[in-house]
């Protein structure tokens, strides 16, 4: 009689020699820091040139300013909040306490 081996499915047994959760890979760090030097380092050059473009319109300028802004505090997630079962949100207020 011949004997057949289970293997786990994935997600069970132990974890492997990789990398952790949450951690990002070599290249991507290294990336991620090249860029972080290169706005760094040319911080006062994008300054000066959105007060030039500031000049001619500041509605471009900032627009320029909020997306370049993004990729150093990024945006929010968006949230719905609803009632039971997907309903309305119901909000009681309670006074005369």
């Amino acid at each position: 009689m011949e004997t057949v081996k289970e293997t786990p499915k994935i997600g069970e047994g132990a974890p492997g020699p990789g990398r952790p959760k949450g951690v990002p890979n070599r290249s991507t760090a290294a990336v991620r820091e090249a860029i972080a030097k290169l706005a760094e380092d040319n911080a006062e050059k994008f300054a000066e040139g959105l007060e030039k473009v500031a000049q001619d319109s500041p509605e471009k300028a900032c627009d320029i300013y909020l997306k370049a802004i993004e990729y150093h505090i990024p945006k929010l997630a968006r949230t719905e909040v609803t009632g039971a079962e997907n309903g309305p949100l119901t909000i009681k207020v309670v006074t005369g306490i």
